[in-house]
């Protein structure tokens, strides 16, 4: 004969699946709004200067107006990396001729062609995408998405600014006492804001934060502010040259 299962019973299982479902989603990175397109970026690669300086000009070919000169080194005397946007190559090897790539600095949004022989370039398939409205960022590694979390964003008037950049240096800003509200670690973009906060006049950060509470609003200069606990999980991750794309 069955027994009856008491309505209590049933209502405290039904209670509990509820509860593990719910944990093991929030376990899952939730995506920022429309990822499925917006977290596609179409690059050819990234890395370094092989000369002392090349000049970037605004056609392929020889005589072309130069917009820009670019070093082999930084200021700091550390390697200039560069975000390959395009390529052009050669009909009969299929050797890479020219690059086209994104140049840094004011104002936001510059391409311009360098020879390919100029650069070291490797594919990149890591990418960092930030949506400033939903001000969320995710972290992904090809068709994989890694790592996801709220951010701050500029405020306004000091909006982050929309594009495609691309991390051009990291620091440990705990070695600098003046910097600790980069919080736990930081990565320098080629993104430049409206104000001059960052050295070098006004560069986009994204960097961690002593004031987790802030997360989720616009209250930065123009930098992307992440939870510290993210940013150290980023640090090892995202390597020089790696896409950073930020999009309305």
């Amino acid at each position: 004969m069955e027994t009856a299962i008491p309505m209590k019973r049933v209502l405290a299982a039904a209670a509990v699946t509820v509860l593990v479902v719910a944990c093991a989603l929030s376990l899952v990175p939730r995506a920022g709004a429309g990822s499925s397109s917006a977290a596609v970026v179409e690059v050819v690669g990234s890395g370094t200067i092989e000369r002392h300086e090349v000049s970037v000009l605004a056609g392929p070919k020889a005589g072309a107006q130069r917009i820009a000169v670019l070093k082999q080194f930084r200021p700091d005397f550390r390697p200039q990396y560069v975000l390959a946007l395009d390529v052009l190559k050669a009909k009969k090897t299929g050797k890479p001729t020219w690059y086209r790539i994104s140049v840094p600095g004011r104002p936001n949004g510059r391409t311009g062609w360098v020879r390919a022989a100029a650069l070291e370039i490797h594919p990149v398939h890591k990418r960092l995408i930030v949506y400033r409205g939903a001000r969320r960022f995710e972290f992904w590694d090809g068709n994989k998405l890694v790592r996801a979390g709220d951010v701050a964003v500029g405020k306004p008037g000091a909006e982050t600014p929309l594009g495609l950049f691309y991390v051009t240096w990291k620091f440990n800003p705990s070695i600098d006492p003046d910097w600790a509200i980069l919080g736990a670690y930081a990565f320098e973009t080629s993104a430049y804001s409206k104000l001059t906060d960052w050295p070098g006049g006004g560069i986009v950060g994204m960097h961690g934060t002593p004031w987790p509470s802030l997360l989720g609003q616009a209250v930065s200069h123009g930098c992307v502010r992440v939870h510290n606990d993210n940013i150290e999980f980023l640090r090892n991750r995202v390597p020089l040259g790696t896409p950073v794309k930020i999009v309305r």
